[in-house]
């Protein structure tokens, strides 16, 4: 009678591990290179914990919105492709939302953001944090590792490539702040947000549509923005200064 509980533990360590050690070779790439100066394992866990709880918060900011939306489409009609589009515009309003929220709060007032990079690890960690928890439920909700592997392949590194957008302008927003530009903070916060809300989109809408052009767009899409992602990774650890 011991063997069924067994088998039951063994199988939901491999869910596990399949669902979230793709985030944590994520994690480590990052944060390998970050060459300057090393973030404090504190911070970083704080980073991750924000993103789990942005990926609550995004569930709830997702069911009303998607109430509206339903609402508004009924009274006013919408075709298959107007839906897919605003449920994807919605979809990355909500989540990149909710990880930009926690990522402020947890790093914005920290003495320990004083190098551009920072931006960038702070931002891929929460989104990372986020993807974790995420792709958990989805693994533990399917039963099926192949959804694992997917998800691996495909929602894992895309939300780390939107984050990486996201912390180059978040730190440009911190690096404005402290020389004392109001403006050019507001602005670089703003396009930290919607760089990322306008990558999710484009990724969420094409999978939606669901047509043969729009999957054969997705790929390609996929393939040049982890091509470029991890070209911009490179620069800018390369090029990496204080914040000042």
């Amino acid at each position: 009678m011991f063997v069924f509980p067994g088998i039951a533990l063994n199988r939901g360590l491999i869910y596990l591990a399949a669902a979230v050690v793709p985030a944590l070779v994520l994690m480590i790439y990052i944060y390998n290179h970050d060459k300057t100066e090393k973030e404090p394992g504190k911070l970083l866990l704080r980073c991750v914990a924000g993103g789990c709880l942005s990926a609550f918060a995004a569930m709830i900011l997702e069911t009303g919105a998607t109430w509206l939306m339903d609402w508004y489409f009924s009274r006013h009609g919408a075709t298959e492709v107007q839906y897919a589009v605003m449920t994807a515009i919605m979809v990355g309003l909500c989540e990149e939302g909710a990880k930009y929220f926690f990522l402020k709060r947890a790093t914005w007032k920290s003495p320990e953001f004083n190098y551009l990079f920072d931006g960038m690890v702070y931002a891929v960690f929460v989104s990372l944090g986020f993807a974790a928890l995420e792709n958990i439920l989805y693994v533990f909700s399917y039963g099926n590792l192949s959804v694992a592997l997917q998800r691996a392949v495909l929602t894992i590194p895309a939300h780390a490539s939107f984050a990486v957008y996201m912390g180059i302008f978040y730190a440009r927003a911190k690096n404005m702040e402290v020389i004392g530009n109001a403006y050019g903070a507001m602005m670089n916060q703003w396009l930290a947000y919607l760089c990322a809300v306008f990558l999710h989109a484009v990724y969420d809408g094409a999978i939606m549509i669901g047509s043969d052009a729009s999957m054969i767009f997705f790929y390609v899409f996929v393939i040049v923005l982890d091509i470029m992602v991890f070209r911009t990774i490179r620069h800018e650890s390369k090029t990496d200064r204080p914040i000042y």
